[in-house]
C-alpha cells in the first residue's frame, strides 16, 4: 500500500500516552507524510473494540495499539486480520518476552503506568512543599500541610519532614523558641494533622555540642549549655500539655524511619486515611 497520508489511531487500555510518543517518534522518518493521529484511551470491552476497529477499517487507517489484557490483543489481532487492517502490537510481544526472561506472568492491569506516574508527581510536589516550609518559613499555607511537626531545635524536624516528603506526604516543621509564641497559623488548621517532638536533654546537648563543633563556634554558648537545654524543653512541654490533642514523639535513640512510620501511621488513622497511600 502506497500512500502520501492517512490516519494512524492509537489505542490504549491507558492514556495512551506511551504508544503516542512511540508513533510521534517513529513518524520524525516520514516528515513528509500528511498523518492524523486519533487517540482511544480506556479501551477495555470487546464491545468498545469491534466499534473503533470497524471505524479504523472505514477511514483506510493503521491501528497501533498498547493493550496488557491478552484476551484483548487477541481480539484485535484477530479482528485486524480478517478485516485486513493493518496494525501493530506495542506491548504484546514485549510482555511475551519478559514473562519468558522471568519465568512468570505480569500483573497484566490496565492503567499502572499512570498510578506510578501520579504517586511520582505526588512526590516532587511534596518534597518541594516540604522544602518551602521548612522550619516556619512560610505558614501562611500551613492548612495545605498534610503533617505539621513542632518542636524545639535537634529535635529531627528537618530530616523526618524530608524523609516523610519522599513518601508524598507534605510536611511543613514550625520550631519552637523559647519565650517566643506558637504562630497563630498553627491553631488555626485541622488539629489533627499536628506533631510534637521532644528528646532527651542530655542526648540534645551532645547533639548540640556536634553541631557547634563542625560549624567551630563556642561551646560555652546557651545552645548547648544543659540549663538552656532544660528551659527549652521545659518551655516545649507546657506548649504541648497546653494543646493535649497533638500527640508528643520521643526521638531519643529512634531511627529516622521508625518515628516516621509512627507519624504516619498515626495521623493517617486520625484522618480516616492509610499511610500505605503515600507509599510511592
Amino acid at each position: 500500500m502506497v500512500t502520501t497520508g492517512g490516519t494512524i489511531f492509537i489505542l490504549s487500555d491507558g492514556t495512551g500516552e506511551t504508544a503516542s510518543t512511540i508513533v510521534r517518534a517513529a513518524l520524525v522518518q516520514f516528515a513528509d507524510q500528511d498523518v492524523s493521529l486519533v487517540r482511544c484511551k480506556n479501551v477495555r470491552s470487546p464491545e468498545q473494540i469491534e466499534s473503533l476497529t470497524e471505524e479504523v477499517k472505514n477511514r483506510n487507517g493503521v491501528l497501533v495499539y498498547t493493550v496488557v489484557s491478552q484476551e484483548l490483543r487477541k481480539k484485535i489481532e484477530g479482528i485486524c486480520i480478517s478485516q485486513k487492517i493493518p496494525h501493530i502490537d506495542l506491548f504484546g510481544p514485549l510482555l511475551t518476552t519478559l514473562g519468558l526472561y522471568f519465568g512468570k506472568k505480569g500483573q497484566f492491569t490496565a492503567g499502572l503506568l499512570r498510578q506510578t506516574d501520579e504517586k511520582y508527581f505526588r512526590r516532587i510536589a511534596a518534597i518541594e512543599f516540604t522544602v518551602k516550609h521548612d522550619d516556619g518559613k512560610e505558614v501562611r499555607d500551613l492548612n495545605e500541610s498534610d503533617i505539621v511537626l513542632l518542636g524545639i531545635s535537634r529535635t529531627s524536624k528537618t530530616p523526618l519532614s524530608i524523609f516523610l516528603s519522599h513518601k508524598g506526604w507534605k510536611v511543613s516543621n514550625v520550631p519552637i523558641v523559647l519565650g517566643v509564641p506558637i504562630p497563630e497559623e498553627v491553631f488555626k488548621i485541622d488539629q489533627r494533622k499536628i506533631v510534637g517532638l521532644t528528646i532527651d536533654l542530655e542526648k540534645l546537648r551532645k547533639i548540640r555540642e556536634k553541631r557547634l563543633r563542625k560549624l567551630g563556634q563556642d561551646l560555652s554558648s546557651d545552645y548547648a549549655s544543659t540549663k538552656h537545654i532544660h528551659d527549652e524543653l521545659e518551655y516545649a512541654n507546657q506548649i504541648f500539655s497546653k494543646n493535649r490533642r497533638w500527640p508528643v514523639f520521643d526521638v531519643t535513640e529512634k531511627a529516622l524511619e521508625e518515628t516516621a512510620s509512627e507519624i504516619t501511621k498515626l495521623v493517617a488513622s486520625r484522618l480516616g486515611m492509610s499511610d500505605l497511600d503515600f507509599e510511592g
